[in-house]
């Protein structure tokens, strides 16, 4: 097995005739210990670690609610409601891109000379879709039983608050039920629209039996759920208020890749996203930005890796519908590290090739795809030499398929790295990042959480 150079001269990386997969002495150590080994899996992420923390929460907060009597009596209602309102405003507010791009802002500004696990702890910020599902799950279980409540008692608000209550928890449990992740991964689009319509129609029904419950529109103005529930409206509402149908440019250098080009007046921050539509009420699908330094505008490369992927590539339109703000990824957080190793296969070049060109941190590529010139063309490609001269591609067409945490192992000790970042599909992440981290590496990458 040979590594593939696609450049004109020899890569010094990896000197022609050897085989760096199979090099002595660069196969990855024995996990460092049972309990990091245990803390590496997927089970253990930070992800599912912040779920147990919002949970561990409520379940302390329920405990004193009992002990101090808050769930029993005429108050009850309005007690579990507060509690129900607080998971569900955490739920909304941490997937809003403005809270998204400040969490990564306040996570990076670490500097490199903090201690390493310090830096790599933060680098998991992108995990905060833990605090997402976790205050989903709570808030739906204290509003049902806020509604059991009303519906036992001689609460407030009368049928109009049952109603409504009734017709939000249907909802809510809809909304749960459909992003399980046997059902989100086999039904996505429902799972998504799911979300959206249904979570609008729980937000509006949420102000209706607000009213009931305070008695009226001008109560419920000088509440504290009236304020709450007028903050999460405006973040639902926020990126949809820029929503617009931009022209773009779409080139095919092969029938598995589309590299869309944008120009509309927007030049987003290297490594953020832009979600992007033909359908904006029904689907949405999100692409990394690649601005070019010193340009205007930014590219986005769409892979075939579905129905809608693939109809953009056969049939490529003029226009699109895009929204929202330009939100971090995961990638951002190289700036916490001194060098860093890309582990990129396929398309995944698309969410590293920003960072390679902005060039603000010290990086090495590690690039597995099938025929790069071929699929992606021979200009992305020496663009990313020009920026990586020595890159490794990894030509799974001529050399097969590559041990990638062997080779994520062997460019992390030959570049002196603080950090690997891959970006990939699901099982070959987690086969590096699981296999990095229980070797002791700080290591990233996409968790599929939403």
């Amino acid at each position: 097995m040979t590594t593939t150079d696609l450049r004109p001269a020899p890569n010094p990386a990896t000197h022609p005739g050897t085989d760096p997969a199979s090099a002595p002495g660069d196969a990855p150590p024995p996990p460092v210990s049972t309990l990091r080994r245990i803390l590496a899996h997927p089970r253990f992420m930070h992800h599912h670690r912040l779920v147990a923390a919002v949970g561990a929460t409520n379940t302390a907060l329920l405990a004193y609610g009992l002990a101090a009597g808050w769930w029993h009596g005429p108050g009850a209602p309005d007690a579990l409601g507060a509690a129900a309102l607080a998971n569900v405003a955490l739920a909304v507010l941490v997937r809003q891109q403005y809270v998204i791009n400040l969490l990564f802002w306040l996570a990076t500004r670490a500097p490199t000379h903090w201690p390493l696990p310090v830096r790599a702890t933060l680098g998991k910020v992108y995990h905060f879709g833990g605090l997402h599902v976790g205050a989903a799950l709570a808030g739906t279980a204290w509003f049902l039983a806020q509604l059991g409540a009303l519906t036992v008692g001689d609460g407030p608000g009368g049928a109009g608050a049952l109603v409504t209550g009734y017709a939000v928890a249907g909802l809510l449990l809809a909304v749960v039920g459909t992003a399980l992740p046997p059902v989100r991964s086999r039904r996505h689009d429902l799972f998504e629209r799911t979300h959206r319509l249904g979570g609008w129609a729980v937000l509006l029904l949420l102000w209706v039996q607000a009213g009931f419950l305070a008695g009226g529109p001008v109560a419920l103005a000088a509440s504290p759920q009236g304020g709450v529930l007028a903050v999460l409206t405006v973040s639902v509402a926020l990126p949809w208020l820029r929503l617009r149908r931009v022209p773009v440019v779409v080139d095919r250098p092969s029938s598995h890749v589309a590299l869309a080009h944008f120009d509309h007046g927007v030049t987003p921050f290297p490594g953020s996203s832009t979600a992007v539509s033909r359908s904006p009420l029904w689907e949405w699908h999100s692409f990394a930005n690649v601005p070019t330094p010193g340009r205007r505008g930014f590219r986005l490369t769409v892979s075939r890796a579905g129905d809608w992927t693939g109809r953009f590539i056969d049939d490529p339109p003029d226009r699109v519908w895009v929204k929202g703000i330009s939100t971090a990824g995961v990638a951002n957080i190289e700036t916490l590290f001194r060098r860093v190793v890309y582990v990129a296969t396929g398309s995944g070049i698309g969410p590293v090739l920003p960072h390679l060109l902005a060039g603000q941190v010290p990086a090495r590529l590690v690039w597995v795809a099938r025929r790069h010139r071929e699929t992606f063309g021979d200009d992305l490609v020496d663009e990313i030499l020009v920026h990586q001269p020595d890159a490794l591609l990894w030509d799974t067409a001529r050399d097969g398929k590559p041990d990638m945490l062997r080779l994520a192992w062997q460019a992390y000790r030959r570049f002196d790295a603080e950090a690997v970042i891959c970006i990939s599909n699901r099982p070959l992440t987690w086969q590096v990042v699981r296999g990095m981290e229980e070797r002791g590496v700080p290591a990233y990458g996409a968790i599929w959480d939403s």
